[in-house]
């Protein structure tokens, strides 16, 4: 996220091993976790991330994948903006394959510059594609076009006002900031549910869906 640092300074971050423990058990009934500050936030909820199983990971991005699919079922989107899983993000890459045998326009996310919002290239699952400048795969023939209605945003954490805690970039700041809003649906594991005050810029996500529940 831009702007000035909106996690309040409470306590430390906790123990290493307790941020873990929330990975293997999901955290679902435990408070969300405050934070020092933005930084230690990132920094903890990415070795959350690297920690938790390979088996329980994919396990936890099919029911992500089949929460996506019922939300379609339920707004009957015509396009969507996806993303490419980086960093140990959710792979919903066969959700994705459903929804565009189902006939929904997809796109995926493009830099076109450091301090601009992000554009959408047209993408169908299984073509060609490239890792750009910033090692972000995309298609490897561009087909950009409008922002589509519908945005599918990775979280690296998030609070219960649905608020999203990102890499930094600012990169979705700008892009849910334009005008007609688009639908927002944030992607993020129940461990990385944390505390944090959200700011005047911020714009909060309309669904969030995890592997526990749809927010």
């Amino acid at each position: 996220m831009t702007g000035k640092p909106r996690i309040p300074r409470t306590r430390a971050a906790p123990p290493e091993h307790d941020a873990l423990r929330g990975a293997h058990d999901s955290g679902h009934n435990a408070p969300p976790v405050q934070y020092a500050d933005k930084a230690s936030a990132r920094a903890a909820l990415m070795a959350l991330r690297r920690g938790v199983n390979p088996d329980r990971k994919r396990a936890w991005d099919e029911r992500i994948g089949q929460r996506l699919l019922d939300l379609q079922a339920r707004r009957a989107l015509a396009e969507l903006a996806v993303f490419w899983p980086l960093a140990g993000e959710p792979d919903l890459q066969p959700a994705y394959a459903q929804l565009a045998a189902q006939g929904v326009r997809l796109y995926l996310p493009v830099v076109l510059a450091r301090d601009a919002a992000l554009g959408f290239s047209a993408w169908t699952p299984g073509e060609a594609m490239h890792k750009d400048r910033m090692g972000i795969a995309v298609p490897e023939t561009l087909r950009l076009g409008a922002r589509p209605g519908a945005l599918l945003l990775p979280c690296l954490g998030f609070n219960e006002e649905k608020f999203r805690l990102g890499y930094g970039g600012g990169f979705y700041d700008r892009t849910l900031a334009g005008a007609p809003a688009p639908l927002a649906i944030g992607v993020a594991y129940e461990c990385t549910r944390a505390a944090f005050a959200g700011e005047g810029h911020d714009v909060a996500l309309d669904v969030i869906l995890t592997e526990r529940a749809t927010w």
